[in-house]
């Protein structure tokens, strides 16, 4: 793999965690925990924002997550 490969891969990585944190914080979450679920990728995205539709806090909701 050649540098430009992995600069793309990471590159794409971030974008992908910025989206999902914007959409957590969007949701509910405070930054810093929306940045944390958003950058673990076994987490669920939908799950963790729907424990917050479902009348869960945000802390509650972080603990289980985490």
């Amino acid at each position: 793999m050649s540098t430009t490969d992995v600069t793309t891969q990471e590159s794409e990585t971030d974008r992908v965690v910025r989206w999902r944190a914007e959409r957590l914080e969007h949701a509910g979450y405070d930054v810093l925990t929306a940045r944390e679920i958003a950058a673990r990728f076994e987490i669920d995205l939908h799950r963790a924002i729907q424990l917050l539709e479902n009348g869960c806090s945000a802390e509650i909701a972080a603990r289980i997550l985490l």
